[in-house]
């Protein structure tokens, strides 16, 4: 649990330095990590043994530690029963070194954001591996962020080179997931509840660690195992509203192909399905730990969406108001999925470019510090969770010369961050609830 030191930060009187504020906020990063890590939730979700096999499956940057937490409790409680199955997370998510390597579920490591062949071979075995199943039969699905990658079987008439073409195209140009995922669906031989039809007559237990805002559960990982809302027309319309160039097949399959199950499908009756954390319990974490502190906390929301740079510019704005008149340190918590549209060639990612866009629109006020980092580790496509700041650093990036809007001009936050040696390099957390942001504020003194 993050706690402050001594003395506590209260009202003017605040002797703290900017290194204790800055490990405080930290702390506080590493509280709600830890709230919403599958080591602290699955054992307590753990079914009765089925009269037949129970067969473990899923997807995602959780899916190792998941899979690792469900083994665990599997073997202390119930040894005898068998148990078997395969997930697949991302390169170098696999189990931790302090963990056991999981001795009946196997885990594969496969790429993201971008699919590759072992993306492929791994959702068709999780095919093969559900799909001689009878009544007597469970299926435990392990479902996180990034599934969508991670498990990617092209629909027929469909290659891999058109998903990976029109997947990078939406993430260039700024598309909100669900519509990213909407697009997947449509796209896919395994989500949209493919993989789930694929298993019945048995038993499919979704277990899911929500990475989208809203926390809509169809939307984790494309819902292979839930059926879906939308259609094939929904999936064209998206690419057409964003001009995204439609190769003649793909327009054809969209325009042909029969919709993927439907939630009335009969199928899905015995099926269940449990969100076990959302961004919402990391937000919980961080708000019970800063109010130990003595700190009012205001939660702005846990499903913010956008351009990530303008999200951090109004945010900053509600930060320079709410400072006004503060008498008691203020701090502000937002999570969710924000959007970069890349104009640059510079490094980056979403939490590094919101903070950049906060810290230009806070322009050095004094007694402002915050931190964005995304729950998995990885901001983007590089080595750092995020980063935070201190308001100390608007005079430390003039004297280095770093202008924030040339910057964010070329999508290069990361570079900006790495200068003023403020990155969060965290590794991978084997969890996944997407941003968490927090701004803390202090009244100004006389």
């Amino acid at each position: 649990m993050a706690t402050l030191p001594t003395p506590p930060l209260s009202g003017s009187s605040a002797t703290l330095t900017e290194s204790e504020i800055l490990s405080w906020l930290r702390g506080l990063a590493d509280a709600a990590v830890r709230a919403v890590h599958p080591a602290n939730l699955l054992p307590a979700e753990l079914p009765l043994p089925p009269d037949g096999r129970t067969v473990v499956i899923g997807a995602g940057k959780a899916a190792a530690a998941m899979a690792v937490a469900l083994e665990r409790a599997w073997l202390a409680r119930q040894p005898e029963a068998p148990l078997e199955g395969l997930v697949v997370t991302r390169y170098g998510h696999g189990p931790e070194e302090s963990d056991a390597t999981c001795q009946r579920i196997e885990v594969l490591e496969a790429s993201h954001p971008m699919p590759d062949g072992l993306s492929e071979e791994a959702a068709r075995r999780m095919l093969e591996a559900v799909e001689t199943l009878g009544e007597d039969d469970l299926v435990i699905a392990l479902i996180s962020g990034g599934g969508s990658a991670l498990m990617s079987l092209p629909a027929p008439g469909i290659s891999m080179t058109d998903k990976q073409a029109l997947n990078q195209a939406l993430l260039r140009c700024g598309a909100p997931i669900r519509e990213i995922n909407t697009v997947r669906r449509h796209l896919s031989a395994i989500k949209g509840g493919r993989l789930a039809a694929a298993a019945h007559p048995a038993q499919v237990l979704t277990w899911l660690i929500s990475d989208v805002p809203g926390d809509d559960p169809t939307l984790i990982a494309s819902g292979p195992t839930l059926p879906d809302a939308s259609s094939p027309a929904d999936a064209l319309g998206i690419l057409m509203r964003h001009g995204i160039e439609i190769p003649d097949n793909v327009r054809h399959h969209l325009e042909t192909t029969s919709r993927a199950p439907a939630p009335d499908d009969p199928g899905f009756s015995r099926d269940r399905s449990r969100v076990l954390a959302r961004a919402c319990d990391a937000l919980e974490a961080a708000r019970m730990a800063a109010e130990e502190s003595d700190i009012a906390v205001r939660v702005l929301g846990d499903d913010l969406e956008g351009e990530a740079r303008d999200l951090g510019r109004a945010q900053g704005g509600l930060a320079l108001s709410s400072q006004v008149g503060l008498e008691r340190p203020l701090l502000l918590l937002s999570g969710g999925e924000t959007s970069v549209t890349v104009r640059g060639d510079g490094r980056g990612g979403r939490n590094v470019e919101y903070l950049l866009g906060l810290f230009e629109a806070l322009n050095g006020a004094p007694g402002i510090h915050a931190l964005a980092i995304d729950t998995d580790g990885i901001d983007g496509s590089e080595d750092n969770a995020g980063a935070l700041f201190a308001a100390s650093d608007q005079a430390r990036a003039e004297r280095l010369g770093l202008d924030p809007d040339a910057f964010l001009s070329r999508n290069d936050a990361y570079t900006f961050f790495q200068a003023l040696d403020r990155l969060i390099v965290t590794g991978p957390t084997r969890t996944n609830v997407n941003d968490f942001r927090a701004i803390l504020i202090l009244p100004r003194t006389p």
